[in-house]
């Protein structure tokens, strides 16, 4: 049984994973930037996007929600 907020072992390989997307996708958003590649860094923003949204989406599921910053 897993609790609200508490992540087990499949849990945290799970997010593993998600961490693993995310950091993926930056980097190839970095390289497109640094690159000046535009339309690379269009595709390569949207897929460092979904990467953020999809590990988001799963603390939420598994009960953690991070708060939002305050606004400027």
């Amino acid at each position: 049984m897993t609790l609200p907020g508490v992540l087990d072992d499949q849990a945290l390989r799970r997010y593993r994973e998600l961490l693993d997307a995310e950091d993926a996708a930056f980097d190839e958003l970095e390289h497109a930037y640094e690159d000046g590649d535009r339309a690379h860094f269009e595709a390569d923003l949207d897929a460092w996007r979904g990467a953020l949204s999809a590990k988001l989406a799963f603390l939420h599921r598994v009960g953690i929600d991070v708060p939002q910053p305050a606004a400027l």
